[in-house]
Parts: C-alpha cells; sequence; structure tokens
C-alpha cells in the first residue's frame, strides 16, 4: 500500500528525523532546570513549597475555574473528585468504553462500578444521546438521586472524557445530567488547552480533572490536577488528598481518612516552568496538525479534526482508517519503519475485571476501535 509508505515518509519528513519517532516526546526547553534547582536550594522538595502553590493558582486560571489542587496523578486525581462529588461504595458512575484503563478504575477504587455507555462518533467521546437513551429506559428519579432500576443502585455520578483533547458535546451532556440531577466529573486527563465554546474543558463539571503524565502536552513525570468552581469543595479536595492532617504548629491530628496523594513541590517545579510554555507548545502542535490534515485528505485518509465550537489541543493525533485490516496493516509498517503508532485502547468491557459491567450496543466505540491510528504528535524542535 503506497499511500501506507507515504504517510511514514511525510511523518519523517514533518520531524526531519531519520531515527525513531515517538508517539509523543516531552519538551524541555524553558525554566525547568532553573526552578528544579531552586527547589534543591531551598530543600523544599516534598509536599510542601512555594512551587506547588505557584502550580495550582496557573492551572486555576488556565482552567478558568475557582480552586485547583495538585495531586500526585491524573488517576489519583479522579479517584478524589469522585468522592468529593459523591460517588460511595455500592454506586455506580456513567463513563464510556472507549477510555484509558485509569477512568474506570478510579472508579472502581471508590468502590463504585462503571456503566460503559457508547460513544459519539464525532468526538470519540461519551454520547449525550446514548446516555439520556439509558437513563429513560433504566433511570428512576428519587428524593435522594437517581437509581437503576435494574440494579437497585443509585447512579452517583458521569464521567465523560475528552478523548485525546477532543471536547465531548459538553451542552447536551450537561442537560441531560442536569435532568437527572447526575453530577459531572470530566476526565480531562488529555484535554488541557481544549475549549468547548470558549470555557475550557474541565470548568463545565462539579469537577475536572487534568493529567501531567510524561506523554502530555505539559508533564512533571507523573503529577494531576483537580479544578472545581466550588472553592470550599476545592479546600475538601486538598486537606483530603494532604492526608486530612488539620493544621497545627506540631501536633499530628488528622480528622478523617484522607489520601497521601501530594505532589512534590520538585513535581510542581516542572510543572510550572512546562506551563509557562503551554500556549508554545499548543500553536507548535496545531501547526502540526493543519499540515497533517492537508497531507491526509490528499491521500485519502480521514485526519481527526476539531468539531465547531471547539477547540481542541490536538494532544494525540489520528488518522481513521477504512477497517481493522488496514489498520493493523498501517500499525505494523509503521512500527516497522521505527515511526511509533498505536491503536485506541482496547475496550473497557474487553478487560477482565470489568466485563461484567453493563454495557449499552457500543456500535460506535467497537467502529473507533477497529479504525483509529495514533500517529507521532510532539512539539517539534
Amino acid at each position: 500500500m503506497s499511500y501506507f509508505q507515504n504517510s511514514i515518509d511525510f511523518i519523517r519528513e514533518k520531524f526531519a528525523s531519520n531515527e525513531f519517532i515517538p508517539l509523543h516526546a516531552p519538551v524541555f526547553s524553558g525554566n525547568e532546570k532553573k526552578y528544579v534547582l531552586d527547589t534543591l536550594d531551598s530543600t523544599f522538595v516534598s509536599s510542601v513549597g512555594a512551587y506547588v502553590d505557584q502550580a495550582e493558582q496557573v492551572m486555576a486560571q488556565i482552567s478558568q475555574t475557582q480552586k485547583a489542587v495538585a495531586v500526585v496523578n491524573g488517576t489519583s486525581g479522579l479517584q478524589i473528585a469522585l468522592q468529593l462529588a459523591g460517588v460511595q461504595r455500592g454506586d455506580e458512575v456513567i463513563t464510556q468504553a472507549l477510555t484509558f484503563v485509569a477512568t474506570a478504575n478510579a472508579i472502581h477504587y471508590t468502590g463504585a462500578e462503571p456503566i460503559f455507555i457508547d460513544v459519539d462518533l464525532d468526538t470519540m467521546g461519551l454520547s449525550p444521546k446514548a446516555v439520556e437513551e439509558f437513563l429513560q429506559e433504566f433511570g428512576e428519579k428519587r428524593e435522594n438521586g437517581t437509581y437503576n432500576k435494574k440494579t437497585g443502585k443509585r447512579i452517583a455520578a458521569c464521567v465523560p472524557m475528552h478523548t485525546f483533547g477532543f471536547p465531548v458535546h459538553l451542552e447536551a451532556l450537561l442537560r441531560v445530567c442536569e435532568e437527572w440531577n447526575i453530577p459531572i466529573v470530566e476526565d480531562a486527563a488529555e484535554s488541557l488547552g481544549s475549549y468547548y465554546k470558549g470555557k475550557h474543558t474541565g470548568s463545565f463539571g462539579k469537577l475536572g480533572v487534568f493529567s501531567f503524565n510524561g506523554n502530555k502536552i505539559v508533564t512533571c513525570g507523573g503529577g494531576g490536577m483537580i479544578v472545581t468552581q466550588d472553592e470550599e469543595l476545592g479546600q475538601l479536595g486538598k486537606h483530603l488528598t494532604t492526608t486530612a492532617k488539620v493544621p497545627h504548629p506540631y501536633e499530628y491530628v488528622h480528622d478523617q481518612v484522607g489520601y497521601n496523594f501530594r505532589m512534590p513541590n520538585l513535581n510542581a517545579a516542572l510543572i510550572c516552568a512546562q506551563l509557562e510554555q503551554l500556549e508554545m507548545f499548543l500553536a507548535n502542535k496545531r501547526a502540526l496538525a493543519i499540515e497533517y490534515a492537508t497531507f491526509f485528505e490528499g491521500q485519502g485518509m480521514k485526519f481527526r479534526k476539531e468539531l465547531e465550537h471547539t477547540k481542541a489541543n490536538y494532544w494525540l493525533m489520528c488518522i481513521e482508517l477504512e477497517n481493522s485490516k488496514e489498520r493493523n496493516a498501517f500499525l505494523k509498517l509503521s512500527n516497522e519503519n521505527k515511526v511509533m503508532t498505536r491503536p485506541i485502547w482496547q475496550l473497557m468491557y474487553r478487560l477482565s475485571m470489568y466485563q461484567h459491567c453493563y454495557r449499552d450496543a457500543q456500535k460506535n466505540a467497537e467502529y473507533l476501535e477497529e479504525r483509529i491510528v495514533n500517529i507521532p504528535s510532539s512539539v517539534r524542535g
């Protein structure tokens, strides 16, 4: 298939390399070393320090929220966000099966169980229409929330994930969840720098959670951030993630079961330097996305682009192939040629620990699973 080889050659040209091309490599071109060395000199390398406070303030500004809480990683942040939203052991949480496993795992950590609802083809994220259809069939409104008529369990939250940085249809999803009194917790792990109708992802739900993992647009090796418009709820999140320790000059008093999910100041120094470059990173990636879109259109292949009224961060760029056979052939050829590509995640209900969970028909999710391939998306020098 000559157009596969043409694609590989084009990617090499865009990254000006004959060596191995990774999917998404970190770029440290700013104040990273300076801030990390400053942290070492201060000796405040653990969970207390000026850079932790600065990172939280900057992320609240970027995400257009009232409070941000720095955590050790996005998964832990999502777990706490679900707890803050009121999810309890024995509850159910609506989410999508087309996601990274951390989404389902975070739900499981709270003692709740995921309900897997289909995605939309255009966003690759949770479908408001599919959520509404599920609730109309199985939902039952009670004084203390919405319950699943089939299982008798409370449906305590809804977790959309903005796949590869493409925002879900947020207005429609908010409308459905408000009607059924179900709080939204946005898994915005992949969508730092993405907007829906001018508002940043993560700012629409009761809470939102971002990731700073090593393959994200900005990184501190790990790390994550919980954001919310409810400052009081955010303060509780800070308390819970810092072992629920009551402030005191020297006594160790903890007023509830908390978690040691604090972001160390050392990591916070790194993310502060990375966030200073966020706009540059986003512009660089957008320029690559434009070049990809033009090229793949000429090859008769579908390059995934942002929708009207949205602004995607183009975290991981992707193409849609004709079928699973072509997908597999492209994956094999590109990786053999040291151009890293990968398929979309295996759907959550195919994993042994989530096979028992409810799922709807998943027509769109399975369609995308067979066709989507991520291509190199790093910021270029």
